[in-house]
């Protein structure tokens, strides 16, 4: 197994990156390929102890960065890190691909460059948040602002696959995003997709669900489209972001409450464990034709090391080939779910 690591994407590249592959190597034993300045990552593989059979690189002398026009980056910088790692994958010399480089450039080249799994309209962004009761996806959080009833089916077939293949969840269930529970709720788009998210059987469909109850993990797959994803994603970032600085300035405003900081010092640990993002590794981009995962922009080496790990657990309960046979019964015109879809 030969994971492709964009070595030059994401704020702390390439020492993050290349320190989190080598934590990879070292604990996994799979290999791992970077894709980057040969020079510095070469300079940042000296500083550690490793198989040296198990990591290559990959020269390039080219950098997308988060400020350049996605389209025109993938398709006027080739010899970048991150389209030659997505080349490397189109071409069968890796198994996977992970970047934290540019979202956009990323799902833009993942889908001309590897291109869509046959059947599967749209493909999804889909990253795993941590919840009260237990981590949550939701799908689709940016790829795609304006879908079609259809398209929010499909991210609910993709998102059940993952979540029963990689997370072991037997029957995950399924909400779609609305602003009330019941069914007659929502606009044009939510109603016609919840007539066919409940008319789908190969699904736990378990109806509407509004953002306020997302975070207590009772439902795996959150189902909406990429406009309001992605604006409930940074909404819950900003959220958390909120709430830990201000406990922070309350626990070190005081000698005194600095004193209960330090006996509850273990359960502040845990509590900020279990919504760390780095646990997590990255977001699978869902429905194209290869194992792609996008690790957040800020990732470190714990982040980088645990998206090698998704990406791992990714191919070995073999994702891609199972929504490829759910979505034999879909083409590119469809407008409803298929009476023949593969359960």
């Amino acid at each position: 197994m030969k994971i492709i690591v964009d070595a030059m994407g994401g704020d702390n590249a390439p020492y993050a990156i290349v320190k989190g592959c080598v934590d990879a190597v070292n604990q996994y034993g799979l290999d791992v390929l970077l894709t980057g300045d040969y020079d510095a990552v070469k300079e940042e593989l000296g500083k550690y102890t490793y198989p040296k059979d198990s990591i290559q690189i990959e020269r390039t002398t080219e950098v997308i960065s988060n400020n350049e026009h996605p389209v025109m980056a993938v398709r006027r910088k080739k010899d970048s890190s991150l389209v030659v790692g997505l080349k490397l994958l189109k071409e069968g010399l890796g198994d996977a691909f992970i970047s934290a480089g540019s979202t956009g450039a990323l799902l833009t080249g993942a889908t001309l460059i590897t291109g869509r799994i046959k059947g599967i309209n749209r493909p999804a962004l889909a990253p795993l948040l941590p919840g009260k009761n237990g981590a949550f996806m939701i799908i689709d959080v940016g790829a795609n602002v304006d879908c079609k009833p259809i398209n929010l089916l499909q991210f609910a077939l993709m998102g059940s696959i993952y979540f029963k293949s990689v997370m072991n969840v037997d029957n995950p269930k399924i909400g779609l995003v609305n602003n009330g529970a019941e069914e007659e709720k929502g606009n044009e788009l939510t109603k016609a997709a919840h007539a066919l998210l409940k008319k789908e059987k190969g699904i736990n469909f378990v109806g509407n669900i509004e953002p306020r109850y997302i975070t207590e993990g009772d439902i795996q797959v959150v189902v909406c489209d990429g406009f309001v994803g992605n604006a409930m994603l940074k909404t819950f970032e900003g959220s958390a972001s909120l709430i830990f600085g201000s406990l922070k300035e309350e626990l070190t405003s005081s000698a005194v409450s600095k004193l209960g900081a330090l006996i509850l010092k273990p359960s502040f640990s845990r509590l900020k464990k279990k919504f760390d993002y780095t646990e997590y590794g990255g977001a699978p981009f869902l429905g194209v034709n290869g194992g792609v995962i996008k690790a957040h922009g800020s990732s470190n080496d714990k982040a980088i090391k645990n998206a090698v790990r998704q990406a791992k657990l990714f191919l070995e309960n073999k994702v891609v080939e199972k929504i490829k046979d759910s979505a034999k019964s879909y083409d590119d015109t469809a407008e409803g779910p298929s009476d023949k879809i593969k359960k």
